[in-house]
């Protein structure tokens, strides 16, 4: 089976490993010419993980090379790009090939999922969604992780299931495809506002209030949104809230720790320029998809002063002891 993973990031590289371990042949596009020139000498890119590149993997610049003869496509871009993406891939691309959309994210200027972005744009229903709680390094090297996979067409699912699924990753199907996707976007709303408590020197006991309170708030957003709250329950509901709101590795908890720990926005800023920090534009995204929506979800309020209005941060844990 040919497996054509849209992105060179760490997570899409990862992914790759694993569709490579099942000894599928595993095509990745990347526009990124330092990328392309280093596989091409090296064939390895250490730039991205120092993991050793399979055989059966290859990079390419060429949407054509990439996505001809493909069985799956795995996009795995930052969420600001996927319009762009899908537009680059339309002449490339029939609507008979599945796509597994591992990005997380709500596309910035429609507020729209992204599943519904590749629906309208590749003219396909042909979809599904991974997340869950999976750092790509710890994939890569081969740990045992989980990840909830959306999908409403059997054939899709077991597709999918046939490329990434071995002995050190477990898929587990549900037909909830938009409560896997607000779980896996809001969460990293979620991991900046616990790196914030932590910044400002609150305990783990702290930020297990933070999460508590959280779950009922995504659970409130995915009812409202037409999802099915019980996917809170999921591995991309309090599985990857687990990950994302405890640990150094994410950059949306280490975003939310400089915030916290020190005033200077220059810091802060400089943070965010040489770190992809996804939560802070879905932070954005959600916040106006929800006043447009008139759908009222304090929580998001309160983080959002804090990222773009420059309140206090001490505001959050007053809010989390003040919530009714």
């Amino acid at each position: 089976m040919k497996v054509s993973v849209i992105g060179t990031g760490a997570y899409g590289l990862a992914l790759a490993l694993s569709a490579a371990k099942n000894n599928h042949d595993v095509m990745m596009w990347t526009e990124n010419e330092d990328i392309y020139q280093e596989y091409q000498e090296s064939k390895n890119l250490k730039s991205i993980m120092d993991v050793a590149v399979p055989f059966n993997i290859r990079v390419s610049r060429s949407y054509k090379d990439v996505l001809e003869d493909t069985d799956l496509i795995i996009m795995a871009t930052a969420s600001k790009y996927i319009d762009i993406v899908c537009e680059k891939m339309k002449d490339f691309y029939h609507n008979d090939i599945p796509i597994c959309i591992a990005t997380k994210g709500i596309e910035e200027s429609t507020e729209k999922l992204l599943s519904n972005v590749v629906n309208e744009m590749l003219d396909t229903s042909n979809i599904a969604v991974i997340s869950g709680p999976t750092f790509a390094i710890d994939m890569a090297r081969g740990e045992p992780v989980g990840l909830a996979l959306g999908c409403h067409i059997s054939k899709t699912r077991k597709i999918i299931m046939k490329a990434l699924c071995h002995d050190r990753l477990k898929l587990r199907p549900t037909k909830d495809m938009t409560g896997i996707q607000i779980c896996g976007a809001v969460k990293n709303i979620i991991a900046i506002a616990s790196g914030i408590l932590k910044g400002l020197g609150y305990t783990d006991s702290t930020g297990a209030l933070l999460i508590n309170e959280s779950l009922h708030d995504i659970k409130n957003i995915i009812y409202y949104l037409g999802g099915n709250p019980n996917t809170i329950l999921s591995f991309a509901g309090i599985g990857d809230l687990l990950l994302t709101c405890t640990s150094v590795k994410s950059r949306n908890f280490s975003f939310g720790y400089t915030i916290g720990s020190t005033k200077d926005i220059n810091k802060i800023n400089d943070y965010l320029k040489n770190n992809t920090v996804e939560g802070y534009t879905t932070l954005n995204t959600v916040y106006k998809m929800l006043k447009h929506k008139d759908i009222e979800i304090p929580l998001i309020n309160v983080i959002y002063d804090i990222v773009y209005n420059e309140e206090d941060p001490n505001i959050l844990a007053k809010f989390l002891i003040e919530k009714e």
